[in-house]
């Protein structure tokens, strides 16, 4: 396996549970409706779907309501006043990250979600000083699946992509790492829909917890020179 110099990121349901951000603000707006609360766990199914799944779910209208485009306009502006009150990085993320600042190993983001979101995450978390590598769908014309963000990442962290990883929860993450022709790793414990099956989409490496990434990286890095010296 070629040596492994930068990691790439999907957010939400990787590095960052956001899902409990969407609970308060759909649960919000129920009750404005005069409707009930929804599940945790409806949420999580449906956010990889994003912001008009979750919604007719919650409302219980079809994705073809001529309703939902007012139910996601007030979402979003709900989420923009809103956002990480709830949210979270998952357990053991930043040790995760400092272990690949401490190696010299690069990672970035790598994500469908709008930039105007995804920064005040970043900047919220003190992540946007750590990596020169934040990429949105509003900096390429193609989202993933399509490969051209993480071709992008790539460019800006100016690392081949035979030698970097992408980690996401969606079958489209693993797409697109395969497109580009990365190693790729599925995480099970992120926002898997009630069908998902992370085992079928191919990734070269199934986790069940961010920390097990560096276990994955001892074990796959070439063994012949230290980490720190693959550089």
């Amino acid at each position: 396996m070629n040596k492994i110099k930068a990691i790439l990121f999907d957010l939400d349901g990787t590095l960052l549970d956001s899902a409990p951000d969407f609970l308060y603000i759909i649960n919000l707006m129920l009750e404005r409706h005069s409707q009930q609360p929804i599940s945790l766990v409806t949420v999580t199914q449906q956010a990889s779907n994003g912001a008009n799944a979750m919604l007719a779910t919650a409302f219980k209208i079809s994705i073809d309501s001529s309703e939902l485009s007012a139910l996601k306009a007030e979402f979003l502006e709900r989420y923009l006043e809103l956002i990480n009150v709830k949210s979270s990085l998952y357990p053991n993320v930043n040790q995760l990250l400092d272990y690949l600042d401490e190696q010299g190993i690069l990672w970035g983001v790598v994500t469908n979600k709008p930039a105007k979101y995804t920064q005040l995450i970043m900047d919220h978390f003190k992540l946007s000083n750590r990596t020169k590598a934040i990429i949105c769908p509003d900096h390429v014309k193609h989202p993933k699946p399509n490969p051209q963000a993480l071709f992008l990442a790539g460019s800006y962290l100016g690392i081949s992509n035979a030698n970097t990883w992408y980690v996401g929860d969606h079958l489209r993450d693993i797409q697109a790492g395969q497109a580009a022709q990365m190693t790729t790793v599925g995480c099970r414990y992120g926002y898997l829909n009630s069908h998902d099956e992370c085992d079928t989409w191919g990734a070269d490496f199934i986790i069940d917890q961010p920390q097990q990434l560096i276990a994955l990286i001892e074990q796959h890095q070439p063994a012949n020179l230290p980490i720190s010296d693959l550089n």
